[in-house]
C-alpha cells in the first residue's frame, strides 16, 4: 500500500495550477482547460480516499464529475465559438459585453 500523502500532494499541486490558470489567463480556452485540471485534481482525491478506505463511493462521484466536466466543455466550447463569430476574439478582456 502506498502512502496516501503523495497523491494528495499531487492533487493540491494540480488544483493550485488550475486556480492560477483561471485567475491569471485571459484566453477562454485556457481557462476551460484550467477548470478541467481542477476537476481532475478533485477526481484524484476521491480515488485516493476510495482506495484508502476500500469503498467504491468515491468512484461513483468521479463518474458524475466526469459527466459534468464533459457537459461543461461542450457548452463552454459552443459559447466560445459563438462569441468568436461575433467578436473575432476569445480574449476575456474583450468580452466585457455580450451585446453585438
Amino acid at each position: 500500500m502506498f502512502p496516501v500523502i503523495y497523491p494528495i500532494i499531487l492533487a493540491v499541486i494540480l488544483f493550485s495550477l488550475g486556480v492560477a490558470g483561471v485567475l491569471l489567463r485571459k484566453n477562454a480556452i485556457v481557462i476551460l482547460m484550467s477548470l478541467e485540471l481542477m476537476f481532475n485534481a478533485a477526481n484524484l482525491v476521491f480515488i485516493t480516499f476510495a482506495n484508502y478506505h476500500q469503498n467504491l463511493d468515491g468512484q461513483v462521484f468521479i463518474i458524475f464529475i466526469m459527466v459534468t466536466a464533459a457537459a461543461e466543455v461542450a457548452v463552454g466550447l459552443a459559447l466560445i465559438v459563438n462569441i468568436f463569430r461575433a467578436k473575432k476574439t476569445i480574449s476575456i478582456d474583450e468580452m466585457h459585453s455580450l451585446k453585438g
